[in-house]
């Protein structure tokens, strides 16, 4: 196992397998064993999952960051990848989570998290063309919405 090292400035937060931590002063954390974790600025909130995409980033990061949540989180992925791979005509994504569906059933969440991210772009890039084309794209219910639905 490799050591992994992991730089945080004045007052940035990690969350480090469901705890969250906060530096007062830069630091450097130095991992020695397998850890979940995911930087503050990778963490997207509720309220800006406002697309299929940002959604299932949303749904894996709840995974990563609560360990405790993830059946729940499991069970909303398992309901939202279908229906994502049903919506896309884009070779790209639907490559894209036929890869991430992948990862998560391998245990490799953190891998799937990067996946779904590389998306996005793409996946605004689409939703732009749609929108010039004349067509709405219509509000998505933010996930923890959808889970309190479920």
């Amino acid at each position: 196992m490799a050591t992994l090292r992991i730089s945080l400035r004045a007052g940035e937060r990690i969350f480090v397998n469901g705890a969250v931590l906060k530096v007062d002063r830069k630091t450097t954390l130095e991992f020695l064993n397998d850890v979940t974790f995911l930087l503050e600025s990778h963490v997207m909130q509720a309220e800006q999952a406002k697309t299929p995409m940002r959604q299932l980033y949303f749904i894996v990061q709840m995974m990563l960051m609560d360990p405790s949540t993830t059946d729940a989180a499991m069970e909303l992925f398992d309901k939202a990848h279908p229906a994502m791979l049903k919506t896309y005509s884009n070779r790209d994504i639907i490559d894209g989570l036929l890869e991430v569906s992948e990862l998560i059933s391998r245990g490799r969440t953190f891998e799937g998290l990067k996946r779904v991210r590389s998306m996005i772009a793409l996946e605004d890039e689409i939703l732009g063309e749609f929108s010039e084309a004349g067509n709405t794209v219509r509000n998505f219910e933010p996930p923890m919405r959808l889970a309190a639905g479920a």
